[in-house]
């Protein structure tokens, strides 16, 4: 173990306040996914370049990603893949497996536009495991270029094949059409499906009419023919199209993943939804009436963009699967570039998936806790350990003696009391965390906190990116403010590049005045879990000087309230096998 000196130079840095409203970026609007450069779309890489591509995330060698499935003891990933280029466009089914969800074997595409129901597109779906062990994928295809969609399926070609390799089409595709009362241009991402105690199966599809957003539900007995529903499922005013829904049953006895068909006792349901509008992810958990076919969300729950999070940060378009051979639920997401759409193409290649996470319900029953799977701790390499270490307001401590670029951090931080927390403005209150964050950052001094950790940093802190709690008293109660805060973690000054303050607030109790805190760092991803995965916030950097082995890590206090680092442990990472 190798800790440097401790000291309290940063804070000489100069304070810049952020606005507070949410940055943005090409001329004032965040990227959508399905945004079309037409002079780009097949523009082949320049230079497929290595500085910020991750070493143990999943990524293609090169271009443009974007519904996972367990069968027979293999993991499949399915993502929206451009085979041509660095942008979206030109969108198949790509096709990788796995044994562990960290170490990946690309296949050849399993789905791809070729017949007159996709012929201009093949977009997101998933996959279900029908009576039989056989497993189906219902997939978006775009039939022509007013973009119509329509939901089509896709089957194995041979069953007896492990990997599954070959998918094809069957004709009578598709199989869901929309009727008059549906905008046929957002209409799409259809969900696993789950049977009902009637014997007749049940999907989501998720669409938007004047501006409410709502998820479709369509019945069938032979999944074959589908019949929508009257009602919506759910809906939502003022919330934009609904994209990559996803609904699943969780348990409220335990920590086990529920197949997706489950309903029976002491349960809850959860219903996720994807704004296109916001580009973040929502979840609400509820009540799912099965004699009425719908759901309602509790009143601890609010739907929209004042609602629940899966993650704060840069995370999108993600699915669920129950993995019934270890009896959890996995989420995957992805996570596009903050960089330009010229960086994309120079450098070859965007967008990674974040680590698998195994969910569940909190004890609380109000909210979803997030880990990486376990099988992510395979890769842990070296390591350095440091305990009962005091930070005074101001100081940092260097972690050394790992590969700072490529790291897997958990750290528990305690404080002797709460008196020092700074009073929660009530002119917030109307604020997302994430403005919060902009106006309270990692250099501007508080009461209890700001403390955390300064990931990818350069040796004197012209780059770094900060994550850390800061805790603020709000009338009868306190109010934990947790950052991953991108705006200086980069030299690069481009007026385009996206460089957010990510924040979300951590719902836990401070009986025990402990905080722990866990970041998966990888080069240009950071992925941080506060308090055992209660928040999530998922940051892209592009650091210019703290690269590879000029990258380096502190933990730090900017807080009048000492801080003690109960323990810190941080591994190397190896590389994950992405053949």
């Amino acid at each position: 173990m190798e800790i440097l000196r401790k000291s309290s130079s940063i804070w000489a840095l100069p304070i810049i306040l952020l606005s507070f409203f949410i940055v943005v970026f090409n001329n004032g609007v965040v990227d959508a996914s399905h945004k079309v450069y037409m002079h780009l779309q097949s523009t082949s890489s320049v230079d497929v370049k290595n500085v910020h591509r991750t070493g143990y995330h999943f990524q293609p060698p090169k271009n443009w990603i974007n519904g996972p499935m367990y069968y027979n003891g293999v993991y499949h990933l399915f993502y929206q893949y451009n085979p041509k280029g660095a942008v979206w466009g030109n969108i198949i089914w790509a096709h990788s497996i796995s044994t562990d969800l960290i170490n990946w074997i690309p296949l050849e595409p399993a789905i791809y536009p070729s017949k007159v129901f996709d012929k201009y597109g093949t977009w997101s779906g998933s996959a279900t495991i029908l009576p039989g062990n056989k497993p189906v994928i219902l997939y978006t295809g775009i039939v022509d270029a007013n973009k119509t969609q329509v939901q089509n399926y896709a089957i194995p070609a041979n069953m007896s094949d492990p990997y599954l390799r070959k998918w094809i089409k069957p004709d009578n595709n598709p199989l869901i059409v929309a009727d008059m009362s549906i905008n046929k241009t957002q209409f799409r991402d259809p969900t696993t499906a789950w049977m009902g105690r009637d014997g007749h199966w049940r999907i989501l599809v998720g669409s938007v009419r004047n501006h409410r957003g709502k998820a479709i539900l369509y019945r069938s007995r032979d999944f074959m023919k589908w019949i929508k529903a009257k009602h919506p499922f759910h809906s939502a005013t003022n919330t934009g199209n609904w994209e990559c829904p996803d609904f699943f049953p969780v348990s409220l006895k335990n920590t086990d993943g529920l197949d997706t068909s489950y309903n029976g006792k002491n349960i809850k349901h959860v219903l996720k939804v994807s704004l296109d509008v916001t580009r973040f992810e929502y979840y609400t958990v509820g009540t799912y009436d099965t004699k009425k076919d719908r759901y309602i969300p509790d009143n601890t729950s609010v739907d929209g963009w004042k609602g629940l999070r899966l993650d704060y940060g840069n995370y999108y378009a993600s699915k669920s699967f129950f993995d019934s051979g270890k009896n959890r639920r996995i989420m995957l997401g992805w996570a596009n570039e903050s960089d330009t759409v010229d960086d994309d193409v120079k450098k070859g290649w965007a967008g990674v998936h974040p680590i698998p996470r195994k969910l569940w319900l909190d004890p609380s029953g109000k909210s979803l806790v997030q880990w990486p799977v376990e099988e992510l701790e395979t890769l842990r390499e070296k390591n350095v350990q440091l305990s009962n270490y005091k930070l005074n307001m101001g100081e940092k401590v260097e972690i050394k003696g790992i590969t700072a670029a490529q790291a897997d951090v958990e750290v528990i931080f305690s404080f002797a009391n709460l008196d020092k927390a700074e009073p929660f403005d009530h002119s917030w209150a109307d604020l997302y965390a994430q403005d919060v964050c902009a106006i309270k950052g990692s250099t501007v001094q508080g009461g209890l906190g700001p403390f955390g950790l300064l990931t990818l940093a350069s040796e004197n802190l012209e780059e770094y990116t900060p994550v850390f709690f800061r805790i603020f008293k709000a009338q009868d109660k306190y109010k934990i403010l947790m950052c991953s805060d991108a705006s200086r973690s980069t030299l690069k000054n481009e007026t385009t590049m996206y460089k957010p303050s990510f924040a979300g607030y951590v719902d836990v109790a401070l009986t025990d005045k402990k905080l722990s805190l866990r970041s998966l760092i990888d080069n240009s991803v950071v992925e941080s879990f506060g308090a055992g995965g209660k928040t999530c916030i998922t940051s892209r950097v592009y650091p210019t000087l703290a690269i590879f082995d000029k990258a380096h890590l502190f933990a730090f206090n900017n807080g009048k309230e000492a801080i003690k680092i109960e323990t810190l442990i941080a591994w190397s990472m190896a590389d994950a096998k992405l053949h």
